[in-house]
């Protein structure tokens, strides 16, 4: 079984905050019930899980639940046998969003006190905007995404303590002896054909068999399209049209979703598509980037533009759709291949599962982009991050500008790539591309680039 690193936050949660209802969003397939079924299976005696989702597509039972009482007669005439008390009862409601209605009943589920709560959904984002009523006070949501390159290592058999000494090294500004760096390498590079969907992990431990691997991912790649399409009966086709642009808009250029392309219309602006836009990023399978020109700290600040970069949720199903069964474009880092697109996408991935929720990056006509900027909470100022897969890592003309204007207040840039030795040019360091695993919203920016 692949650790994953929300499995301990979870059990505290369910062990300590009897207070509240945990409602944990994120993409289908990340393994999200999974992981609620493991530790709730484990902690009480009495676990219950109703797939809601599949409730609507079949009998229906709590469709017209409409208060607490309603919602213990179905509960208790189909699941009777399995319900104890509030002490050793945990009852897991999947996929909840596809009943809105059950959202605010949560908050007098909870009060009554008669048996523990706890949701998932892979679309709560939304179904949450769009609820009148949120028991904001009774709720905690939670996100998940699909397995790090951090929890693939683990699953690879690298050790916690090796791992603990890796991030030491990266705090300490330490290189890693070459024949480290080429394993890790190795292992990074087998992350970016794998990505981070449970089922396409596990299949590769175990066999290391890229065709079943290659089948998850384009099974779930198309679940995710069609779940898009049956979002908005009226915008579908909009939707399904902007998620099945994603990979190519990336190979472009400037890599930003290009609105003339979504339906060929002229005169669209970006405003036109501004709700499909939000049901992509809400639901999790795609990760937005938003461009600013003026940055400020803290970002969330900063006029956005009207530019938007969407990144699939995970590197894989980008691997499988670029390449699909031609592995070595990425582990022989051919030289007629560019892996710019695909580093950057597992730098959005990495850095939107470790708690930067909203990214940004940086766009002026004259000075050209950096790819990612995240705050600096702890210097009130905004790091910039450079991700470069070739050999010209050095070479980034933006980045230097960006840090030379004294108006942005920029005490670090980052520049990412496949180099081993961790050196500093100015304000710029230059880290190996596997340490962005180590750079974690949680965690003081001070403490991840030493002085």
């Amino acid at each position: 079984m692949i650790e994953r690193k929300f499995e301990k936050y979870l059990q505290l949660f369910l062990e300590e905050k009897s207070d509240k209802v945990m409602l944990l969003n994120g993409a289908r397939q990340i393994g999200k019930s999974f992981i609620i079924r493991h530790v709730g299976s484990r902690l009480f005696s009495h676990f219950v899980e109703i797939d809601l989702r599949a409730d609507k597509e079949g009998e229906m039972i709590f469709a017209n639940v409409r208060s607490i009482e309603d919602f213990y007669l179905q509960l208790g005439i189909r699941y009777g046998d399995n319900l104890g008390d509030w002490s050793n009862t945990l009852v897991f409601l999947d996929e909840i969003q596809v009943y809105p209605h059950l959202l605010t009943m949560l908050k007098f589920l909870n009060q009554d006190r008669r048996y523990r709560y706890i949701a998932s959904g892979s679309q709560l984002g939304i179904a949450l905007a769009k609820t009148t009523s949120v028991p904001l006070g009774s709720i905690e949501i939670q996100q998940m995404y699909p397995i790090d390159f951090e929890e693939f290592l683990g699953a690879m058999g690298v050790g916690k303590d090796a791992i603990q000494a890796m991030r030491q090294s990266f705090l300490e500004r330490q290189s890693l002896s070459q024949e480290t760096h080429d394993y890790i390498m190795k292992l990074f590079r087998y992350y970016l054909l794998v990505g981070g969907l449970p089922d396409a992990v596990n299949k590769f431990v175990e066999s290391r068999n890229m065709v079943v691997v290659r089948t998850i991912q384009r099974d779930v790649h198309e679940l995710y399209g069609i779940d898009a399409s049956q979002y908005d009966a009226e915008n579908s086709l909009k939707i399904r049209r902007i998620y099945d642009l994603v990979p190519s808009n990336l190979e472009n250029k400037k890599k930003r979703v290009r609105v003339k392309d979504i339906e060929n219309k002229k005169g669209k602006q970006f405003s036109d598509y501004a709700d499909e836009f939000e049901y992509l990023m809400h639901s999790g399978i795609s990760l937005g980037v938003s461009a600013i020109s003026n940055p400020r700290f803290p970002l969330i600040e900063s006029s956005v533009k009207d530019l938007l970069k969407l990144y699939l949720n995970d590197v894989g199903i980008l691997t499988h759709i670029l390449y699909g069964l031609n592995v070595n474009a990425i582990l022989n880092d051919e030289k007629s291949i560019n892996l710019g697109t695909v580093y950057e996408s597992v730098v959005a991935q990495e850095l939107h599962a470790h708690g930067f929720s909203k990214l940004y990056y940086y766009d002026n006509k004259q000075r050209g982009e950096v790819d990612f900027l995240i705050d600096d909470y702890n210097r009130l100022s905004v790091v910039p991050i450079e991700v470069k897969s070739g050999k010209d890592y050095t070479i980034h003309s933006a980045l230097s500008h960006f840090i030379s204007n004294s108006e942005y207040n920029i005490c670090e840039g980052v520049v990412f790539s496949n180099v081993r030795e961790i050196s500093r040019k100015g304000k710029i360091i230059y880290l190996p591309i596997y340490y962005v695993m180590f750079i974690d919203n949680q965690q003081n920016i001070e403490e991840l680039i030493l002085e």
